[in-house]
């Protein structure tokens, strides 16, 4: 009987992806309400892009260094309990092996099944940190570079999700003809930038799409209406 081979099909980056959401998602609506909110007030469009450019700026360094010191913070929090877990397994080697067997218990398996990779750990204990770490800490080891990586995909996709709804501004003279395209450009932004989220989360592309589309149109409306109210 033929067979066929079964190739499992799953998304690895997701660090980079919540980088590229973090920053895409912040850029294309904070930018996007801010320039909504100065067409309210303001009735240059240079005005805009001088403000737009320097929100941009701020925003992608603020970012882009939150995302670096979230990441150091990760590991240095790792190779905290990482040293503390290498003290364990050295100096109280009896407590660790009942927390192994304890986590084994949770897929049905007593002491007896466990006795094989107890006596391995006893040989290994960089392998019975490692599994530690994983299973009682809930915790992976950190990617080289990680820190800097991120900072740089935050960003880097806060500038490019910022420059949608500010290029309108940079290229049409006429302030309420830019607000209008803007308007268009940046919905449509977020309706493909939800739509790519949702390929590689698994949800529905239309429902990440409408919910992206959704939270930019209210952020920039409310940021809109604010300006216009206050300046009258």
């Amino acid at each position: 009987m033929p067979t066929s081979s079964h190739a499992e099909r799953h998304f690895a980056a997701s660090d980079t992806l919540r980088d590229l959401v973090i920053g895409m998602a912040d850029g294309l609506t904070v930018p996007f309400a801010l320039a909504a909110g100065l067409s309210g007030a303001v009735t240059a469009s240079r005005l805009v892009v001088v403000a737009g450019a320097a929100e941009i700026a701020a925003g992608a360094i603020a970012m882009g260094l939150g995302g670096y010191l979230a990441a150091r913070g990760d590991a240095d929090h790792y190779a905290a309990e990482r040293r503390r877990e290498q003290y364990e397994v050295r100096e109280l080697a009896g407590e660790e092996e009942r927390e192994v067997v304890q986590i084994f218990a949770r897929y049905g398996l007593d002491r007896a099944a466990c006795a094989p990779v107890l006596a391995h750990f006893r040989r290994d204990h960089e392998a019975w940190v490692d599994f530690m770490m994983r299973f009682e800490l809930g915790l992976d080891a950190p990617v080289p570079g990680r820190a800097l990586r991120s900072a740089l995909t935050i960003g880097g996709a806060y500038v490019l999700g910022g420059l949608v709804p500010l290029l309108p501004y940079m290229l049409v003279g006429t302030l309420s003809v830019a607000l209008q395209v803007s308007v268009v450009c940046t919905l449509l932004a977020l309706g493909l930038f939800g739509a790519a989220k949702a390929r590689f989360t698994g949800i529905a592309i239309w429902r990440g799409a409408i919910q992206t589309m959704l939270v930019g149109g209210l952020a920039s409306a409310a940021a809109f209406t604010l300006a216009r109210w206050i300046g009258g």
